[in-house]
């Protein structure tokens, strides 16, 4: 990983991967980087397990990993593509969202055991949006496939919490 855009992106771990995103467990969704063509492509790793919290009620008995966090993602690994290309202090004021997913197809379930191998293929990508082609794999077997797209926000520092009129200190 580098903290300047001119530099190379190198493979990520999870450590790497958490000062990029924002996101942490149960939601991060990505474990590993093994791929980087920067501005291009990127390939990352997801290792589905029995503990995460959505497979105990989705479903009982048949565990079954949630579409929709298949296509998150395919959206996490697009977003840490894209933020590699800001500096650290650049990111702290940037937050990646969706804008649009379409063509999203579910070919196969992804259960725990399973590895999920996430490719995101940019389409078009400008200075504050990236649309991607995303395929999620398991076993070399397609699994998802959805082009999404992402836009960059700035993060509005949190506010303070406003006492109620009228309270007084007790």
């Amino acid at each position: 990983m580098s903290d300047h855009p001119d530099q190379p992106v190198q493979t990520m771990d999870i450590n790497q991967i958490m000062s990029i995103l924002p996101h942490r467990y149960p939601f991060l969704l990505i474990d590993r980087i093994v791929e980087v063509e920067r501005r291009t492509r990127i390939v990352a790793i997801k290792n589905v397990t029995i503990n995460e919290p959505h497979f105990a009620g989705h479903f009982p008995d048949f565990p079954i990993m949630p579409g929709v966090l298949i296509i998150e993602a395919i959206a996490q690994a697009g977003a840490a593509l894209l933020l590699t290309e800001f500096t650290a202090a650049e990111r702290a004021s940037k937050l990646m969202v969706f804008t649009s997913i379409d063509d999203a197809r579910f070919r196969r379930p992804v259960v725990p055991g399973d590895q999920l191998r996430i490719e995101v293929t940019v389409l078009n990508w400008r200075s504050n949006a990236v649309k991607m082609r995303g395929i999620a794999t398991v076993d070399g077997k397609l699994a998802c496939e959805a082009t999404a797209m992402c836009a960059l926000t700035n993060r509005k520092p949190a506010k303070p919490a406003a006492a109620p009129s009228g309270a007084t200190a007790e």
